[in-house]
């Protein structure tokens, strides 16, 4: 198996309070081609802050592998979907990983920039 360095793959990291949630999220990204792959997990256990109180919740973890420059369109769209007002969106670039697995996120995500299409005006 072969090893590449590479930046240009992220995963990102996004949590919710419900796994239907997290499907839902998940399926959107894949089917738009925001990113190749979703993981859900959980549930897990999550300590947090919130307005000055200590929460401990049960929530669901969504694995999501894409393209770093895609990075702003996974943010908008995990806003768009997701119903926390502050919901955890994080990236880590890749460092290393397979080739083949690599280029599989790679040919799997959509990179084009979406744009309106200018009519003529007769």
């Amino acid at each position: 198996m072969t090893a590449t360095k590479t930046a240009r793959t992220s995963v990102v990291f996004v949590m919710t309070g419900a796994e239907s949630e997290a499907e839902k999220i998940a399926r959107a990204l894949i089917e738009e081609k925001l990113a190749a792959c979703a993981n859900i997990i959980g549930p897990v256990r999550s300590i947090y802050r919130w307005r000055d109180k200590v929460e401990d919740a049960r929530e669901y973890l969504i694995m999501i592998k894409t393209r770093t420059g895609l990075y702003s369109r996974v943010e908008r769209r995990v806003r768009e979907l997701h119903s926390y007002e502050v919901p955890e969106v994080v990236a880590l670039a890749i460092a290393k990983g397979s080739r083949p697995y690599l280029e599989w996120i790679r040919d799997n995500t959509n990179f084009r920039v979406t744009s309106r299409r200018r009519t003529a005006q007769s």
